[in-house]
């Protein structure tokens, strides 16, 4: 690639503009707030979101959308799933032809409950040719920015596309991995954010391992029911992007959606909870969106449902645990 764009600098997109950075390739990262992108010229570093973390001589700054995608033959765009459209027709015409776009944002669109490879398609036009793809996998931006082993998946349904794609980003600790489901990889993305919420919630109401390991479990199943309903891969849910990033984000003290889960499992409203987060935690606005993709399908997903009641009723989370545990029983592989 003769440049990279990354699009979004909170700490997901600076820490993937590192690796590519750091790796030699010609990186340029891009942030909406002009104050902030001259903070970070002046720093060299992301002190808000990715703070101690240097950025290497040949990262390029800019907040001008045009000049960050001008002569970028990727263009990686990490933008919340609420302003990616926005973000993308402002960057679509300045892209020249043939170039590849990867989104590594996990949400799914509210108004069309589209994925953002498909948000994308349905903004381009017939007349270019663009190759879209998704980053997905166990991956906290602080690791990968402190060069800690990590692995992902890339995914787009050209495999000539992901294995350029897998040869940009991996390096000796950062190891792609190529898939052509590409709806499969997002739907998993999107969704554990989710689960990873119900599974904090568990844990600020003072609930153990047991209960974790079940959430864990059922909320995977749930994942994989709606991403075969979507025509997915059954064994895309089994994999980095699945059950990998849907344990990471369950379980690590680093996940922002587990956060949201234990302020509202302690007792704190979700706008309590959202005034104290410095960083955009997707599962919120993606458990709507689920939800309704959910009901749009028949697809049955009650920890969703549950969470979604929490979240946007006021639900009582000790009731939301009990109505899942008093449904009728059930065979667990039927």
């Amino acid at each position: 690639m003769n440049k990279t764009a990354v699009i979004g600098a909170g700490s997901w997109g600076t820490a993937l503009a590192i690796l590519l950075a750091e790796k030699g390739e010609k990186t340029c990262l891009w942030g909406h707030r002009q104050e902030h992108m001259q903070l970070l010229q002046k720093e060299r570093q992301n002190s808000k979101y990715l703070p101690g973390k240097s950025f290497p001589a040949n990262l390029s700054l800019e907040s001008d959308l045009t000049r960050a995608v001008s002569d970028a033959d990727c263009v990686v765009m990490v933008v919340p799933s609420h302003g990616f459209r926005d973000v993308f027709k402002i960057i679509l015409p300045n892209v020249k032809d043939g170039a590849f776009f990867v989104s590594a944002t996990k949400g799914i669109e509210l108004n069309t409950l589209m994925s953002m490879t498909e948000v994308m398609k349905d903004e381009s036009p017939v007349a270019k040719k663009f190759f879209f793809g998704a980053l997905s996998g166990p991956s906290f931006a602080e690791e990968v920015a402190a060069g800690e082993p990590t692995a992902v998946t890339i995914a787009f349904s050209d495999d000539d596309a992901a294995t350029l794609v897998q040869e940009l980003f991996s390096t000796d600790l950062f190891r792609a991995y190529t898939s052509t489901d590409v709806l499969g990889v997002e739907i998993c993305g999107a969704l554990k954010n989710v689960i990873a919420i119900g599974a904090g919630i568990c844990e600020g109401l003072g609930y153990g391992l047991n209960a974790r390991a079940a959430l864990i479990t059922r909320g995977l199943a749930e994942i994989t029911r709606l991403g075969v309903s979507l025509g997915a891969d059954q064994k895309t849910f089994a994999g980095l992007s699945g059950l990998g990033d849907l344990v990471l984000t369950c379980t690590g003290s680093l996940s922002r959606n587990r956060t949201v889960g234990l302020k509202l499992g302690s007792g704190k409203t979700l706008e309590q909870t959202l005034e104290e987060m410095t960083m955009v935690a997707e599962g919120v606005k993606t458990t709507k969106s689920c939800y309704n993709l959910a009901r749009e399908r028949g697809i049955e997903m009650p920890i969703l449902e549950q969470v979604y009641q929490i979240l946007y009723e006021n639900k009582d989370c000790r009731l939301a645990v009990k109505d899942l545990f008093s449904r009728g029983l059930k065979c667990e592989t039927c």
